[in-house]
């Protein structure tokens, strides 16, 4: 990894090395997963699959109902779910794609300028971790990752926070912020309108001034994918997940009824994903649920996702309208800043975050 004080690449350790192909490849032990931890990729369904949404199903006075309940379908039965035709143009998606990789292809040492182990610094390069416990002794072991995160807002001027290397970056991000932008409210209307709210109910409930950010992960190429992942089973702590898949690469999956299902790259289509804040929200109708990022042994692969959530002062819980006899109150209200430290408390281990927030009846 990174030495955060040196700004030097420990070469004997990490794979980031590897963008350029300069030193060959290695699988070092802090890479591994204990047995119980690894990916069986060979028990993914080849079957199953996210549903593919069309955007453009509107009627005359805008989303027709039937668009309404496909989203509404898939965020109670998958939590996740593919769009296409959503208004954002593909040769901006694809100079977006193309700015992402060209920053994981700087020299080491620059990108070594913006690591830190602080995930609490904004703009940053970082590498995830999960502790493991064997022999009970508690190890860390290193996601086969490199993750890059700034914020990102549709119309504010964030662009200064940005490295100036690539060239292009600060300009497409930009550009594609403010597409997103559009993007995002209008599937968070249509979430909302899914559980019989008004449109800017879930956006309102989030409260102004909204957390925003931008993470771009980049996976080189693994001697062996069995024994490491990508990214480790998580869900995500925001609200609301667009990210966009390099084409041609399956990296993503997601567990569904018990079992780990890929999401393959669609030409210009986004996974959307629901995190933990719309699952409270929606009094446990709508699903936060988990997913990975697996490897493998031929190509690089970059993914970038934007990410929607609740400033740290919004007050977060089940939405009155969605409570009642039948369906009491799953969760209690709590400040996102009280969530935001139950995160960090659970740090490296299989986060249950929003479980900790849930009323027994």
């Amino acid at each position: 990894m990174f030495n955060r004080n040196h700004h030097t690449v420990l070469r004997e350790q990490t794979p980031f090395q590897l963008v350029n192909g300069k030193v060959p490849l290695s699988l070092s032990p802090g890479f591994i997963l204990p047995q119980d931890k690894r990916p069986l990729l060979s028990q993914v369904s080849k079957l199953a699959t996210i549903p593919v949404i069309n955007m453009e199903d509107e009627d005359g006075h805008g989303p027709s109902s039937s668009l309404v309940e496909k989203i509404s379908q898939a965020c109670e039965e998958y939590g996740f779910f593919q769009i296409i035709n959503h208004g954002v143009p593909e040769e901006l998606s694809e100079r977006m794609m193309y700015a992402i990789t060209e920053f994981f292809n700087l020299p080491p040492e620059e990108r070594a300028e913006l690591f830190t182990e602080d995930m609490t610094k904004p703009v940053r390069v970082s590498n995830y971790c999960l502790k493991v416990v064997e022999s009970q002794l508690e190890k860390k072991t290193t996601m086969w990752s490199e993750t890059f995160s700034h914020p990102w807002h549709p119309v504010d001027d964030f662009t200064h926070l940005l490295p100036r290397n690539p060239p292009q970056y600060r300009e497409v991000t930009a550009e594609y912020a403010k597409e997103i932008g559009v993007l995002m409210k209008r599937l968070l209307s249509l979430i909302s309108q899914g559980l019989g709210l008004e449109k800017d109910c879930i956006q309102k409930r989030l409260g102004e001034s909204p957390r925003l950010v931008s993470q771009a992960n980049y996976y080189p190429p693994c001697p062996d994918p069995e024994l490491t992942l990508g990214l480790a089973v998580h869900t995500d702590l925001n609200a609301l997940t667009i990210l966009r898949q390099s084409q041609g690469l399956t990296g993503l999956q997601v567990i569904k009824d018990g079992q780990w299902v890929s999401v393959d790259p669609i030409p210009n289509a986004f996974v959307v994903n629901l995190g933990d804040q719309i699952q409270v929200l929606s009094n446990g109708r709508y699903k936060s649920v988990h997913h990975r990022a697996v490897t493998n042994k031929d190509l690089h692969r970059v993914s970038l996702a934007i990410f929607y959530g609740p400033n740290k002062d919004s007050i977060i819980g089940p939405i009155e309208d969605l409570i009642d006899e039948e369906h009491p109150p799953a969760y209690r209200k709590y400040r996102f800043a009280e969530f935001l430290e139950e995160f960090v408390k659970q740090e490296g281990r299989r986060r249950m975050v929003k479980e900790a927030f849930e009323l027994r009846h």
